[in-house]
Parts: C-alpha cells; sequence; structure tokens
C-alpha cells in the first residue's frame, strides 16, 4: 500500500473524528517504542498508524479502550484500601466505659485498632504518592 487515504480507513472505524482520535492515539504510542504491526517503509509515525488501521491491524474498540485508559487520572475502585488507616484519635475514657452495658463494651473492644500516624510519615504517605503520579502519568 503506497498511500493511506481517509477512505482506507474509514470504513474501519465508526467516524472521521473517532479515526482522528485513533491514529494519533496509536502514533504516540509508535513514538513511545511500541510494536509496530505492519512494516515501516521509510514512513513516519501518524502514517503507520493509518496504514495498521486500514489492514485491520488493530480493532477500533481496543483502540478506544487504551485511548480512554490513558486519558484518566483517578480510576474509580469500588473497594476499600486494604492499608486503609483512619486519623480519628482514640479517647479512653474509664468513666464513660464504666456506664456502659456488657453488650457495649463487648461492640466496642471488636472494632479494630487504629493507628496514628506521625507528621512525618504522613507528609512521606503524601510525597510518595504524588510521585507515583507523576510516574505514571502520560505526556502528550
Amino acid at each position: 500500500m503506497a498511500r493511506v487515504t481517509v477512505e482506507d480507513c474509514v470504513d474501519k472505524v465508526e467516524s472521521r473524528f473517532d479515526l482522528v482520535l485513533y491514529s494519533a492515539f496509536r502514533s504516540r504510542e509508535i513514538a513511545e517504542g511500541a510494536e509496530l504491526q505492519v512494516d515501516r517503509e521509510n514512513d513516519k509515525n501518524p502514517v503507520v498508524a493509518l496504514r495498521e488501521i486500514a489492514e485491520n491491524k488493530l480493532n477500533s474498540e481496543t483502540l478506544e479502550e487504551e485511548l480512554i485508559e490513558s486519558l484518566q487520572t483517578q480510576i474509580d475502585v469500588d473497594e476499600a484500601d486494604e492499608d486503609y488507616i483512619p486519623l480519628i484519635q482514640q479517647e479512653s475514657n474509664t468513666s464513660d466505659q464504666n456506664s456502659l452495658s456488657d453488650e457495649e463494651v463487648s461492640q466496642e473492644s471488636e472494632e479494630p485498632e487504629q493507628k496514628q500516624m506521625t507528621e512525618e510519615e504522613l507528609l512521606k504517605a503524601i510525597e510518595d504518592n504524588l510521585n507515583d503520579k507523576k510516574n505514571t502519568r502520560r505526556s502528550f
């Protein structure tokens, strides 16, 4: 295939707008070192990306999912973090415990022990979190 035109690709992708998005995304992936699905033949990355789409080497649904994942900055997680540590201070008043019934005392004792973080630990955790986000964020 000497030349790739929009007509070669538009029947593989739903719309021309999507074609532009997918080919630009794939072109960036190639620039970052992704494996080529077709021979380069001395073409630039956008042309190689269009040729991959035209030859059905790439699935438009897969490209769409990868594009969405690359643009996400926060990932929604329904599950609670295992390493979650509540920062509520525990105050133990013996007078309050004496006034509670035996059933209420047993319910309180079943709660997990809470750990308090020092200021240094908190600052280090925040710094590590920011560094992780910088390392995983893509630049376009």
